[in-house]
């Protein structure tokens, strides 16, 4: 690898992920996202298109909270008070 490579990559470490931040982040550079359908988004789903089984909904539970707790996601709408 060369050294101007190193030396970027170096530079900008903070964008990248680690131990502390897993998901890596640039201060100052936020997106704004803004939906495509009106709220409540998502929007209220009778049931799901595959239900999952309780395994596989634990397990998806557990990443949607870690998600959470970093900051990545929100509850918004309806999903707020579950």
């Amino acid at each position: 690898m060369s050294h101007h490579l190193i030396d970027v990559l170096y530079t900008y470490k903070n964008a990248f992920a680690s131990d502390n931040e897993p998901l890596g982040s640039i201060k100052g550079k936020e997106v704004d996202i803004t939906p495509n359908i009106d709220r409540p988004y998502p929007p209220v789903h009778r049931k799901p298109a595959y239900p999952a089984s309780p395994t596989a909904r634990e397990a998806l539970e557990k990443h949607i909270q870690e998600f959470i707790k970093l900051g990545v996601l929100r509850k918004e709408g309806h999903n707020e008070e579950v």
